[in-house]
């Protein structure tokens, strides 16, 4: 019975609403729903249909760097080297496993978003209210709502008596939403403003309503989150795309280089088997065997960090992708904000204070200028009041103070025990013994308590509805008429607040009341059942006059409140600005508070701001022009948010989206990284984030964007070493061919020199100390190769003087008389002699090889170990046959040595000229 397509319910009749699905006051009949529930289906999220685990798991060897890694294993193994081919393995295995558990638990978000449903439903079917599992509600059922109730699906109001429902999860809304049957909605409204709707997934709050349902299961917005989520495909990772365009690279490399090699060799007449052997052993040097160890390490270790920092990652690749962000895309409630709204300004006998401390913990003072107010007895008078009027109740759980009620009524009993007003001792003291409860036509909340030997009324609500109550307010003076100059300044001083995005209740007091008649408490009537309704478009009720308790008050003051940003927030924000980030705010609350907060935070410099509805309006190309301009969005949908999100990734931003709610889910899934929020998250943003934050902390992605980054610096440290050495070898084996000199390695030399190069030096640089100045360095652009320029050259003038010294070093022995036994065995030497002073030349980076020399003790450690496995080979027997060393006197080693020391001043002098930006930041 869902109409396709649906027409915007929210903006009909209740009538039009009933006569569309062919329901009326009594609901559907029995017969008639069993009919509609085989129709539409049930009302749940179905998980889009998945691959098969053994798909899934295929897919992790299409990664050309797993493949020539398993190319190499085989080559490894069939030259006999197989202690070097079985690591590769277990290292291919482990990456393509971890690859494959990754994928498969980020499929579980749409299972997450199907347990939010509600799991059961009270309804009217023929007449009778029947409670029934959730999954069988269908279109043109009579939902009967009351507080506490979850809604099982989208819903048209029919009635509503001081209903409130909180949507949070839904549009990102702080506070609960007032709903009203008869409230005018135009139809392009968004779901926040929605006053006449309720929604699947939400929570009723306060109140009482009847609700005809209008969408069930995919059709409900929950279910078009679902459908978006699964249509969200996963980005790769810009590290994932720059190590596959380099494994592609390497892969022509190696063709290349086996078949130079062993043409060069045949045309000199050396044997075809020799020469092939030879190229084999070649191209696995060009191949990084220790790649995946070196990133699966990289990243493993700085997940270990990140979580000792509140943050959790569950994609391991993710964490180099901070590294990359250029773009923060952040929700405003509980993430910038502490989604506990706090009391930040009193107006009190024509003086604004200033309330100190934020959110719920009851600490903080009252300030006018420079003077703390601690006993003022006006303000006292005024805080009890709101305390009073108060359905609120502040109590600490797991060391946080937390609020159980509306989230309003929470801030006013906050503020009351700053001044030492203890709620429950207020309470026994004054017991409640009536209530005029809030509507949202009276905009007001009344209570009567007994006080000493009689009655006193409080009420707090809209100043413009409050002031009409008064005929008096108080000032040090005593109580003073309330004329129309005190109305005037009464009014500014709210519209003053509002201007500053304080959400404004007015409190007032009348003394001395009647006792009211017995009657029945508010909570027995909670689940009363509601009257008959009223015909036609009256269902919602109407305006509420004031009660005799409401009349002829006395004005206490106004009260200003806000979910305040969190403290630390604008620091990170800072940091983010000097790291070259740029934070922009999409949220579903109110423009004017979103604006207010993202002022507040340093956000807003221009203070740009897009709403959902001018958002709609713009087409695709308007939007790409803009997208980098804008600042703040406000009163955005789901699909805003991923559009939003997929612009700026179009222009090669490098999204990072942080959020909490269900509405952030498909937004979180598509960009670069999603970052969930895990105190005040849902399961849904949590597995659909790459990261969740432990303490809701925006500064946390500060500290997981410089380990990011660390990381990245890491992994290129130990490609562009480990690409210069193979460079060095490759050149020395090319030249001598084309020199026509013999070879000056044999295949078991190279191998070793490989191995000893990708082994424990490599892996000792993915732990390299960060440098002081990541964070001060912009990201790095979009679409960018792991190496940048400058980089590219110093690896090549670390490579070919490598070449050429051993070269060298080559030809000067033979010439010297010496053996090619000895010649070879002087340029294996110098050569890993070489590789090693070339893992301390790169891991200083765009620094001297003198700065911090010895910071990274594992790759001194990593140092002695392969020294003491050359000092081996060189001194041991056994081990000198399989490696063809030979005997070498004084002259030659000490000719090894000056060609390993040589590669010090070269790579010193390109750093100094790179430092000068003749070629832009080394890094």
């Amino acid at each position: 019975m869902n109409p396709s397509p649906s027409p915007a319910w929210h903006s009909l009749s209740p009538a039009a609403v009933c006569e569309s699905l062919h329901t009326g006051a009594d609901g559907l009949t029995a017969s008639e729903a069993a009919r509609r529930l085989v129709e539409t289906g049930p009302n749940e999220l179905r998980a889009a249909p998945h691959g098969s685990a053994w798909a899934l798991l295929a897919a992790q060897f299409k990664n050309v760097l797993i493949l020539i890694l398993l190319v190499a294993t085989a080559l490894s193994a069939l030259l006999g080297h197989a202690v070097e081919a079985v690591a590769i393995t277990v290292v291919v295995l482990f990456a393509v496993l971890l690859g494959f558990v990754q994928e498969y638990r980020a499929e579980r978000a749409l299972e997450a978003l199907a347990k939010m449903a509600a799991p059961r439903a009270r309804v009217l079917r023929d007449g009778v209210e029947v409670v029934l599992p959730a999954r069988e509600v269908v279109p043109g059922d009579l939902l009967l709502l009351a507080a506490g109730d979850h809604v099982a699906a989208d819903a048209r109001l029919m009635q509503a008596v001081e209903l409130q429902a909180q949507e949070a999860p839904l549009t990102g809304e702080s506070t609960p939403v007032a709903k009203a049957a008869d409230a005018q909605v135009a139809a392009a409204a968004q779901v926040g403003d929605r006053r006449t709707m309720v929604y699947a997934g939400t929570a009723v709050t306060h109140g009482r309503g009847r609700a005809v349902v209008v969408a069930t299961g995919a059709d409900t917005e929950f279910g078009r989150i679902a459908g978006m989520l699964a249509a969200v495909p996963v980005a790769r990772t810009p590290l994932q795309l720059a190590l596959d365009r380099l494994g592609r690279g390497l892969a022509r490399a190696a063709a290349v280089v086996v078949l130079v090699i062993v043409a060069l060799g045949l045309l000199r007449g050396q044997p075809f088997v020799e020469m092939l052997v030879l190229g084999i052993a070649l191209a696995v040097a060009v191949v990084p065997e220790a790649l995946p160890a070196v990133v699966t390490i990289s990243l493993a270790l700085g997940v270990q960090r990140l979580a000792r920092r509140r943050a959790l990652m569950r994609r391991l690749p993710a964490v180099e992708t901070l590294g990359s962000t250029s773009v923060i895309c952040t929700d405003k409630t509980g993430t910038l904000t502490r989604d506990e709204m706090t009391v930040r300004a009193i107006y009190l006998d024509g003086r604004e204070l200033e309330v100190t401390g934020a959110g719920y913990a009851p600490e903080g003072e009252f300030r006018h200028g420079d003077a703390v107010l601690a006993e003022d007895p006006l303000l006292h008078r005024l805080l009890r009041a709101g305390a009073l009027a108060n359905d609120a109740r502040l109590h600490r759980h797991e060391g946080r103070w937390r609020i159980h009620g509306d989230p309003t009524e929470g801030a006013l009993v906050v503020a009351a025990a700053k001044a030492g007003l203890d709620k429950p001792a207020r309470d026994a003291a004054a017991p409640r013994v009536h209530e005029v409860p809030f509507t949202a036509e009276s905009q007001r909340m009344t209570t009567v308590h007994a006080d000493g030997d009689g009655h006193v009324a409080f009420a707090k609500g809209a100043p413009e509805v409050i002031v009409d109550c008064c005929r008096s307010i108080v000032t040090r003076d005593g109580d003073v008429p309330f004329t129309d100059t005190v109305r005037a300044e009464v009014l500014g001083a709210a519209q003053a607040m509002a201007s500053r995005a304080l959400r404004v209740l007015a409190i007032a007091t009348r003394e001395r009341v009647a006792p009211p008649a017995p009657q029945p408490s508010p909570a027995a009537q909670g689940r009363a059942s509601l009257p008959p309704p009223l015909a036609g478009e009256g269902w919602g009720g109407g305006a509420a006059p004031a009660s005799a308790y409401e009349r002829g008050m006395t004005l206490l003051g106004l009260v200003g409140m806000i979910d305040p940003p969190r403290p630390e927030a604008r620091a990170a924000i800072a940091t983010c600005a000097q790291a070259g980030i740029r934070v922009v705010m999409i949220t579903g609350d109110h423009p004017a508070t979103a604006l207010a907060v993202a002022r507040e935070l340093g956000l807003a410099a221009q203070g740009r701001l897009v709403t959902g509805a001018q958002l709609d309006a713009l087409t695709d190309a308007q939007l790409a022009q803009q997208v980098g301009a804008i600042e703040v969005y406000a009163r955005v949908s789901p699909a805003h948010k991923l559009r939003v999100v997929e612009a700026l990734r179009a222009q090669g931003a490098v999204v990072a989206m942080t959020g909490d709610g269900v509405n952030d889910a498909p937004a979180l899934k598509r960009a670069d990284i999603g970052v969930a929020m895990g105190v005040a998250g849902t399961d849904v943003a949590r597995e659909a984030a790459a990261m969740t934050l432990t303490d809701d902390n925006f500064a946390t992605i500060v500290a997981a964007v410089e380990e990011g980054r660390g990381i990245f610096a890491n992994i290129r440290k130990y490609l562009a070493f480990l690409l210069s050495s193979n460079l060095g070898e490759i050149g020395l084996m090319a030249g001598a061919a084309l020199a026509g000199l013999p070879l000056p390695l044999s295949a078991v030399q190279i191998l070793y020199v490989n191995l000893a190069t990708d082994g424990l030096p490599a892996l000792a640089l993915a732990v390299d100390p960060p440098a002081d100045d990541l964070m001060q360095r912009p990201p790095r652009r979009a679409g960018a190769g792991v190496f940048n320029r400058p980089l590219l050259v110093l690896m090549l003038v670390a490579g070919v003087w490598s070449a050429l010294v051993n070269l060298g070093l080559f030809g000067w022995a033979l010439a010297q008389g010496h053996g090619v036994a000895e010649a070879m065995t002087l340029v294996f030497v110098s050569l890993v002699l070489i590789q090693f002073v070339k893992a301390y030349i790169f891991r200083a980076g765009r620094h001297s090889v003198a700065h911090r020399p010895l910071a990274n003790r594992w790759l001194n450690l990593a140092i002695l170990w392969e020294l003491g496995l050359l000092a081996l080979i060189l001194g041991w027997p056994v081990l000198q046959v399989p490696f063809g060393i030979a005997a070498v006197p004084a002259a030659g080693w000490a000719a090894a040595l000056a060609a390993t020391l040589s590669i010090v001043p070269i790579t010193e002098a390109a750093k100094w000229a790179l430092r000068r930006g003749w070629l832009g930041p080394l890094d």
